[in-house]
């Protein structure tokens, strides 16, 4: 066992001190729902598979090994979960009611970076959900490649190669939505 806070924090949850889970869900909600989310692209389905996995893990708390990083071990399970209700709904389109559109009328300098996420989204979109999320993974959330091994299960070698395709496809997607664009203009 390593003196890290949290795993400390982990023991006095397991000795009673239930509300200190609380604390646990507050810092890593975010970023759960951000795997859930870049899984599901839906937002209903990710809020719900996000608490089921901070349910799930907090049943399974006897079982995390203090040896990893707890944000790895929850990550994880976040990402099965996510999957799992993926696998049940199998809803293929998105609703005009789900969809939401930002307006930002703030300057040309605003513009050119509401364009640039629009066509990566675009183009992020596109991409399989194991490109999406391991690319989330490694370059928005600067996990490690071993991190990333540990969250999606798959080797680190394969997650290099995995992130190294999807950097390739995402930039092909790239080049075709802007090849579009710029026919239309």
């Amino acid at each position: 066992m390593t003196n890290d806070p949290e795993h400390s924090r982990i023991e006095r949850i397991l000795a009673g001190e239930q509300h200190l889970y609380a604390e646990m869900v507050d810092k890593y909600k975010s970023y759960a729902y951000t795997i859930a989310q870049k899984i599901l692209q839906n937002r209903p389905d990710a809020e719900e598979a996000t608490q089921d996995a901070f349910i799930k893990a907090y049943h399974h708390l006897k079982g995390f090994n203090q040896q990893s990083k707890f944000s790895t071990w929850l990550y994880r399970i976040v990402f099965n979960t996510a999957i799992s209700y993926k696998r049940r709904s199998k809803q293929q389109f998105q609703s005009l009611e789900n969809t939401f559109v930002e307006y930002r009328g703030e300057g040309e300098g605003m513009l050119e970076k509401t364009d640039r996420k629009k066509f990566l989204n675009l183009a992020m979109a596109k991409l399989n959900e194991a490109d999406r999320t391991a690319l989330s993974l490694f370059y928005l959330q600067e996990f490690s490649l071993e991190e990333i091994a540990e969250i999606t299960g798959m080797p680190a070698n394969t997650a290099k190669v995995r992130i190294h395709r999807a950097r390739l496809r995402l930039a092909d997607e790239l080049k075709n939505i802007l090849n579009k664009e710029a026919l239309t203009l």
